[in-house]
């Protein structure tokens, strides 16, 4: 495996150039639980920048990071990529930390340990429990406007008696389609 990582630098935030192509949304709830694990914590992990031709870093992960501080110096970690390769890591990173599961019983251990000590995480935790219910209410809205359909699969000895099903369907006034695996 390839290391394509070439070096870790200081830079002021501001003068990082953002990717126009970076689809990341970052909400005002966000924006408020980073500040409260910046105020409780500081600021702890690096952002992740490519080096365009000209010298200039842009950024591939640490948008809001470097959005809400644009003057302070923070750690860059500075990658040789090209062009399409940082667009592949904008698409992937973010997805890939997605589908990670947890390990429930560890994580409510955790979570007793540090809500007990830790201003920030459990306004942390109500924002994405927040973000589920509102998705769980989306999905079951989106579930009750679909209608239920009860299919019937037929399986034809070949294409002759499909069509001929088919036809014959149609005629009574039955709605079906043809698909082929």
């Amino acid at each position: 495996m390839r290391n394509r990582i070439i070096k870790h630098v200081r830079v002021r935030a501001g003068d990082l150039l953002l990717h126009e192509l970076n689809p990341r949304v970052h909400t005002d709830a966000q924006r408020r639980a980073l500040q409260l694990l910046y105020d409780e914590i500081g600021f702890a992990r690096s952002l992740l920048a490519y080096q365009l031709p000209d010298g200039r870093l842009k950024l591939i992960d640490g948008h809001l990071r470097a959005d809400m501080t644009p003057d302070a110096e923070l750690d860059v970690e500075v990658l040789d990529v090209s062009d399409a390769e940082a667009r592949a890591l904008l698409l992937a990173i973010d997805p890939l930390a997605q589908i990670a599961g947890y390990a429930q019983e560890t994580l409510d251990k955790l979570r007793g340990i540090v809500e007990q000590d830790s201003p920030a995480i459990q306004p942390l935790w109500d924002i994405l429990q927040e973000g589920a219910a509102i998705t769980q209410k989306r999905l079951d809205e989106t579930r009750a406007s679909v209608p239920e359909q009860y299919l019937l699969l037929i399986y034809c000895r070949d294409e002759a008696e499909q069509i001929a099903l088919l036809e014959r369907f149609q005629k009574e006034g039955i709605r079906c389609s043809v698909k082929i695996a």
